[in-house]
């Protein structure tokens, strides 16, 4: 026969440290769920969640080097050398050196990418702009804000 398993007691840290914990993982679980979300919608375009940031950088800022979309995405220079690899083979985006500077590698749409994103981005906007759609714009505006705050306190000094 099994032995009940004894409830676990909820351990604290104090108020501070279990306020901070609990938005930490609020925060997790509602990036992790939004991020199913989109993921899923840009499957439908043929796309993984990757590709698109990428394709979606250059359709709002222009041509950029590959090294400043990385930075802009947060990834490293490997994983956007491996993007660019396979949007440049569907012909989505074209890499040119910089005329100044030949280690810089410049990422552009083509003709066939901007189509794309012109003809999809405005399905992805709407369905991101429903799920916001459970806070008030007033709501959405101060977490973003909120959000920003903390992101940039959160980052290492140096």
């Amino acid at each position: 026969m099994r032995k009940p398993a004894e409830p676990v007691r909820r351990r604290s840290y104090g108020p501070d440290a279990d306020r901070a914990l609990n938005l930490w993982v609020a925060l997790a679980r509602c990036a992790a769920s939004v991020g199913r979300l989109s993921a899923r919608d840009i499957q439908r375009y043929g796309l993984t969640p990757a590709q698109f940031a990428v394709l979606e950088a250059l359709h709002h800022k222009g041509p950029m080097p590959l090294c400043s979309i990385g930075e802009k995405l947060l990834v490293t220079s490997g994983n956007i050398t491996y993007v660019a690899d396979q949007l440049e083979r569907t012909g989505w985006l074209k890499r040119q050196r910089s005329t100044e500077d030949r280690r810089v590698i410049i990422a552009r749409l083509t003709a066939r990418g901007a189509a794309l994103m012109e003809r999809h981005f405005p399905d992805h906007a709407e369905c991101m702009a429903r799920v916001a759609r459970t806070l008030s714009a007033r709501e959405q505006a101060d977490l973003a804000r909120l959000l920003k705050k903390w992101g940039k306190a959160s980052r290492p000094q140096g």
